[in-house]
């Protein structure tokens, strides 16, 4: 029979964290990762940076070695299919179970479908897998198309015309990141993409997508070798909710130590609604620096220690030569101001008086 312990779902940067910081604190009791992705944990960032781009890139978290170091047994490939709360149990494909007396669940998040016909053929970037088939699909491609605006979208479409492949990228917005950014952003962001070689359509839906083209709501088509679905994420909440766990706008809901409404459970990463002490309210969030540290919580917390989710989200994105770094709550704005300097610009968001997130591009 497997001894309970310290049981996390996921083996991405939240689940990996709060591993990694519980066994630091209980170096005896049973640690265990369970993780569907059968890769190795790596960075999911450098994907659609320099890994797409063909650049040498660290994406490996922690070896092999590093697991047996520090006695963290690593589960890949396996689906977990039901959470028993009651029982404290985890249930694996085949009806295995991980009996546990702490658990993490650090699912993420997975791709929104592209619902069009054709859409299947077009590829997500969002795993490893996916990054090594789509760098491979470019090597052979004239070229792409990438669906939706988002930092991601715009990431891939650099990448992709950095390649050498004639790239278009399209969305329904009018300029790029106009919903995150505003339409002033936007617009610098269309031009950041024009200089590195990318087409920009915008204000136009996708209706099917064949072997040769992207055909678009204007009754236009676009030639495309390669289709690149960046239509966002959508938080991975089902075996929570599924469990029992409460649950608001598709996200767990969590407190300051990331505890969800089960004893000994935590949420942490793209699949929680986490309790922020410094905005004093729940804050979702979709990006690696905050999902570290709300694993980082979890283990803390679980491990029983003092800590609360305090940190302002923050995250970077890179656009052919810039660099865009935000740090905010991206929960909307009422104004927004642009100041212009040598090295770039800087865009600060303000509800009322208070500042609610900063931009900086350089």
């Amino acid at each position: 029979m497997v001894a309970p312990g310290f049981v996390v779902v996921g083996s991405g940067p939240a689940g990996l964290t709060a591993a990694e910081t519980f066994r630091a604190r209980h170096p005896k009791i049973p640690v265990r990762v369970i993780a569907s992705d059968p890769a190795m944990p790596y960075a999911k960032p450098p994907l659609s940076k320099a890994y797409l781009c063909g650049r040498n890139s660290k994406l490996d978290l922690h070896s092999a070695a590093w697991f047996t170091k520090h006695d963290i047994q690593l589960h890949r490939g396996i689906t977990v299919e039901h959470i028993d709360l009651e029982g404290r149990e985890v249930i694996t494909a085949g009806g295995r179970r991980h009996p546990y007396w702490h658990l993490v669940l650090a699912c993420g998040a997975a791709p929104v479908p592209l619902s069009v016909p054709g859409g299947d053929a077009a590829l997500p970037l969002r795993s490893f897998a996916d990054a090594v088939v789509l760098r491979m699909a470019a090597k052979n491609s004239d070229s792409a198309v990438v669906i939706g605006g988002g930092l991601i979208g715009c990431e891939a479409a650099s990448c992709l015309a950095a390649l050498g492949v004639a790239t278009t990228l399209v969305a329904p917005e009018s300029v790029p990141v106009q919903r995150r950014f505003g339409s002033e952003v936007g617009e610098r962001v269309a031009k950041m993409l024009s200089n590195s070689g990318v087409r920009f359509i915008g204000g136009t839906r996708v209706t099917a997508v064949s072997d040769t083209e992207v055909a678009l709501d204007t009754g236009t088509t676009v030639p495309a070798d390669l289709v690149v679905s960046a239509t966002g994420v959508r938080p991975d909440a089902r075996l929570a909710a599924a469990a029992g766990l409460d649950t608001a706008h598709g996200r767990v809901v969590v407190d300051e130590r990331m505890h969800t409404s089960a004893p000994n459970v935590y949420a942490a990463g793209d699949m929680a609604l986490a309790y922020n002490v410094t905005a004093q309210h729940r804050v979702p969030s979709e990006h690696w620096h905050d999902a570290t540290e709300q694993g980082r919580i979890a283990g803390l917390a679980a491990a029983g220690c003092p800590a609360a989710w305090s940190a302002v989200p923050e995250f970077s994105c890179v656009i052919g030569e810039h660099t865009m770094t935000y740090r905010g709550w991206g929960s909307g704005y009422e104004a927004s101001s642009i100041e212009e300097d040598c090295d770039g610009f800087t865009v600060t968001y303000r509800c009322g008086d208070e500042i609610v997130g900063v931009l900086r591009v350089s």
